[in-house]
């Protein structure tokens, strides 16, 4: 089935279901609209975890293809409505509090969300130029270990090639997924041009961002289709790569400022749900009712992690259930780089109580 027709689908199924809650009790009696709605919603949550987390996406999409306003919002509410609280599968609410705006941290630095989107570009900016700067006169053939198969060179297209895309999101406001492939993106044929073009891109993209409004709709590939989620996605991958490359160089992973590191960890929590290559291999764990928990030795950060329900749920803070699964310190910036299988569970670096298991088979689980 291609993407277009399931987008058809979805779009015209929210639409159905607006009218029926939409509906006046003269057009249609409540109890018939109320059984409708019962069914719809029973049908669809048979489906498997990821796939009710794709239809939400997709719930969202048709959502944002009108104009800001009353229809805009009643759609919204479709996902809510079919899925009960927190969309598909229940598994999001806690996650959902971590966006920018939505009650909980936001990126890097404090103030207004309009501040924090502009110290996030900054940021971005800033990791982006580290990076070119270690590769600039790097072999470009260098393999980079932390991503099996790639070189140093692939690791500067992929980079670039994030930028490109989100930049084309960004100024099209799309309001639906663009293929990566969609899009131009003329690396150099030379890989020692690599840094520079890797620079002019991050440029671009950071000047379409700093002039966007951070609230306006965008398709994303997470929770948020927002612009504000695009600079926190560019800074996670910003950071990860910049250890990649530091790390295939024979150096240590670049210190990360805990704050950077925190919310790149809160940003992936959030997004895991909505990436099927995640998502599905969670549902499948067979770990329902485990709980592990973050903790950083530096800052005091505490992430809680349960899981349940074809997923998990995540909180900050070490209240709500007891770490069944134990515990996992280490310093902020480590922790993140230990989600993203940069660091194994093993190094020193972490000290963990209670089941390993369970942490290998999490970290098996959300493997990028």
């Amino acid at each position: 089935m291609s993407d277009a027709l399931l987008s058809t689908l979805a779009e015209a199924l929210a639409e159905l279901v607006t009218a029926v809650e939409t509906s006046d009790d003269e057009d249609l009696d409540p109890d018939t609209a109320v059984k409708w709605l019962e069914n719809t919603g029973h049908t669809l949550s048979r489906l498997a975890a990821a796939d009710r987390r794709a239809l939400d996406g997709l719930f969202r999409e048709a959502a944002l293809r009108h104009p800001p306003g009353p229809r805009r919002a009643d759609l919204t509410r479709v996902a809510e409505h079919l899925c009960g609280p927190g969309g598909p599968g229940g598994v999001v609410p806690a996650a959902l509090t971590a966006l920018p705006g939505g009650g909980g941290a936001s990126a890097p630095g404090s103030g207004s969300a309009a501040d924090a989107h502009a110290a996030t570009c900054a940021a971005v900016a800033e990791h982006v130029r580290n990076f070119a700067a270690l590769v600039r006169d790097a072999d470009p053939a260098t393999p980079v270990p932390t991503c099996p198969g790639w070189t140093l060179a692939d690791l500067t297209r992929h980079l670039g090639a994030v930028h490109r895309w989100t930049e084309h999101l960004v100024r099209a406001r799309a309001t639906v997924r663009v293929p990566v492939e969609d899009v131009p993106l003329d690396p150099p044929a030379d890989p020692a041009a690599h840094a520079d073009w890797l620079t002019a891109g991050a440029e671009s993209v950071l000047t379409a961002l700093s002039t966007a409004d951070p609230d306006a709709p965008v398709w994303s590939p997470g929770a948020d289709p927002h612009v504000r989620y695009h600079p926190r996605r560019l800074l996670a991958e910003a950071v990860v790569h910049l250890a990649d490359a530091a790390l295939a160089l024979g150096e240590d992973a670049p210190s990360t400022d805990p704050r950077t590191a925190a919310d790149a960890i809160d940003h992936f929590l959030t997004d895991a749900p909505y990436i099927p290559w995640i998502a599905e291999p969670l549902a499948h764990l067979d770990r329902d009712g485990a709980v592990l928990r973050l903790a950083a030795r530096d800052t005091g950060f505490v992430r809680t992690l349960a899981l349940g329900d074809g997923g998990f749920r995540w909180t900050r803070g070490s209240g709500g259930p007891e770490p069944t699964a134990g515990v996992v310190a280490a310093d902020t910036g480590e922790l993140l780089l230990l989600l993203h299988r940069r660091y194994a569970a093993g190094d020193p670096r972490f000290a963990h109580t209670g089941d390993r298991d369970l942490l290998d088979d999490w970290l098996a689980a959300t493997a990028l």
